[in-house]
């Protein structure tokens, strides 16, 4: 199961270009019964290798600013590491919260723009 799990992140991933990691924490937490810290972290794991495939295919099409990229890379990198310990001192209720809050705002995002 856990194969076809993967499979349907990594389409996720591929198609919108973002989302695996959304969709991997549903999945980690609802279906597979991971605890929430626990499932937020090994999200990101499971999204490197997606987002190496995606890059390599986009890549090649020539759709990626190369130069936008590792600027945004620094600044998301100091972000992804205060974010990382961010969850390791927060309560899960409030890790939910937040998650929903930028699902919501994604969402909402998306239908109106």
């Amino acid at each position: 199961m856990s194969f076809l799990y993967g499979a349907l992140i990594g389409a996720v991933n591929g198609f919108f270009a973002s989302g695996g990691g959304i969709a991997a924490v549903l999945i980690l937490e609802k279906f597979m019964k991971i605890e929430t810290k626990k499932a937020h972290a090994t999200a990101i794991a499971v999204i490197l290798p997606l987002s190496l495939a995606s890059l390599t295919v986009y890549g090649v099409k020539g759709y990626i600013d190369w130069p936008l990229i590792i600027k945004a890379s620094v600044g998301g990198t100091a972000g992804a590491a205060a974010g990382a310990k961010l969850l390791d001192k927060l309560p899960k209720k409030y890790i939910r919260m937040g998650f929903g809050a930028v699902m919501i705002f994604a969402g909402a995002r998306m239908i109106f723009n």
